[in-house]
């Protein structure tokens, strides 16, 4: 008789600490208008938010709605700047200021906005 353990699983990957895989991907739209002080502002405090709370599970597309007014259309947009959610659900919409950033993270649902 064969003593040896015949393990037909495949191997298990090395662990990743970096990799969160609970975490979920958020997919985001900011819309701004133009270059003014207020956008530059928003997409400043986006940026941050991102790299600090999202890092390597975001999508952050930034929209300028003079240059694509269809999309801003298509979302409903009629105001900026504004920040849409998609994912995960539910969608969810900020509409003005971005500068409170526990208001922003509470409305994002993202963790750690305590």
């Amino acid at each position: 008789m064969d003593n040896r353990l015949n393990d037909q699983r495949s191997p298990v990957p090395d662990w990743d600490e970096g990799a969160d895989a609970g975490a979920p991907h958020y997919v985001l739209r900011l819309y701004v208008t133009g270059m003014t002080p207020r956008s530059l502002r928003a997409i400043a405090q986006m940026t941050s938010i991102c790299t600090e709370y999202l890092q390597d599970r975001h999508d952050l597309e930034i929209i300028d709605i003079y240059q694509h007014p269809s999309l801003a259309s298509q979302d409903q947009i009629i105001a900026s700047p504004t920040l849409v959610k998609t994912s995960p659900p539910p969608v969810t919409r900020l509409i003005g200021e971005l500068s409170d950033r526990t208001r922003v993270l509470s409305s994002l649902g993202i963790a750690g906005s305590d």
